[in-house]
């Protein structure tokens, strides 16, 4: 696979506001290629807050996002081509397939999307044998696998965006998880997550930010 070009994700100043609650704030970082961010934190801290402003769903109550020098809301859609974010929800529609949910999410994405494609990432999570089984019969763990599955077919985004992917996954699962993301950053990707789980990852570079503290 070819590496990614050269990329810079910068937060500065970050603040986030819910309410009349302030999460955090003046929070900064910057991430360059091979870059891995784990921000951990307990549940209300904002954690997945913070993933939602670095893809440019939630503008954050002051401070700045940018991506190669450049702010992320005047790049818009040329910014979102450029990353995958995958949420603690799973998104699987119950009376799809395995082979049909990943093909749909992959489409509405934008990556690719044909059969070949489709079957080699869900056996690479471990799902040939359930692929055409309807969703709502998967467990838990399997449904994570699928929705995790579209990073493989996400070779081309240099910024994976990551909401809790360790969870829900068994031993084998988190195994095969680590390896995509240790993949992907020795290939000069960047990828910002966020867990409850002390996993090790390989990165060339690694930081972590715990909020709440």
């Amino acid at each position: 696979m070819t590496p990614h070009h050269r990329a810079t994700l910068r937060a500065t100043g970050l603040d986030c506001v819910r309410g009349e609650r302030r999460l955090f704030g003046g929070l900064s970082f910057e991430l360059g290629n091979g870059g891995l961010l784990q921000v951990s934190g307990p549940n209300g801290s904002g954690k997945t807050s913070l993933l939602r402003m670095v893809c440019g769903l939630l503008p954050p109550a002051a401070g700045t996002i940018e991506w190669n020098g450049s702010l992320i809301r005047a790049l818009a859609e040329e910014y979102n081509a450029g990353l995958v974010y995958i949420g603690h929800l799973n998104a699987a529609k119950e009376e799809l397939n395995a082979r049909e949910t990943l093909g749909l999410a992959a489409r509405l994405a934008g990556l690719p999307s044909d059969p070949a494609a489709v079957a080699a990432a869900l056996r690479d999570f471990g799902l040939s044998g359930c692929d055409r089984l309807p969703c709502k019969v998967l467990s838990q763990g399997q449904k994570r696998r699928l929705a995790l599955a579209r990073l493989k077919l996400s070779a081309s985004r240099a910024l994976w965006v990551l909401d809790e992917p360790f969870a829900a996954l068994d031993a084998a699962g988190i195994a095969v998880m680590r390896e995509a993301l240790e993949d992907h950053l020795a290939r000069g990707g960047l990828a910002l997550l966020t867990t409850h789980q002390a996993v090790p990852v390989a990165a060339p570079s690694a930081q972590t930010i715990e909020l709440g503290a």
